[in-house]
């Protein structure tokens, strides 16, 4: 795993990148644009195993020629580490041995909740909200990190 500067330092922006939000049930699945733009919610799968998660991201990588992975990093909110980051650590650490790109945990405190407002304030209901939460949340983690690239 590298860090988002290096990342920076790194890559051109013409690539595709993937955004993970890495929850206890679902993985929400992001994807942005060539220029890095604009992320996209992708899909989101239930979790099974690691194997299953690694094969679904080797056929997403090859599919839209992605360069790197953002895994969003469920840091509490005033800064500590609890179960869910050491889990999510742990995760990115298993998929970066098996798949060979940049990996970066981005900072996604909020990120739920942000994508859940942002829907609201798109006037979708509530159940369709919930339905796609984690994979707006995945695409409200990579736009940050795109943001962050891109300034």
């Amino acid at each position: 795993m590298i860090t988002i500067e290096d990342l920076k330092k790194k890559q051109s922006n013409k690539v595709r990148l993937l955004g993970l939000d890495l929850g206890s049930k679902r993985i929400g699945i992001s994807i942005c644009d060539e220029n890095q733009s604009v992320a996209t919610p992708l899909k989101t799968l239930n979790k099974t195993t690691n194997d299953n998660l690694i094969n679904e991201l080797k056929a997403l990588i090859n599919e839209n020629n992605i360069k790197a992975i953002i895994v969003g990093h469920p840091i509490n909110m005033d800064g500590s580490h609890g179960k869910s980051s050491h889990s999510v650590k742990s995760i990115a650490t298993n998929i970066s041995k098996a798949i060979k790109l940049p990996i970066c945990l981005w900072d996604e405190r909020l990120s739920t909740v942000g994508a859940f407002n942002l829907s609201s304030n798109l006037d979708v209901n509530v159940s369709k909200r919930l339905k796609n939460i984690d994979q707006n949340a995945a695409a409200f983690i990579l736009q940050g990190a795109i943001d962050y690239l891109n300034n």
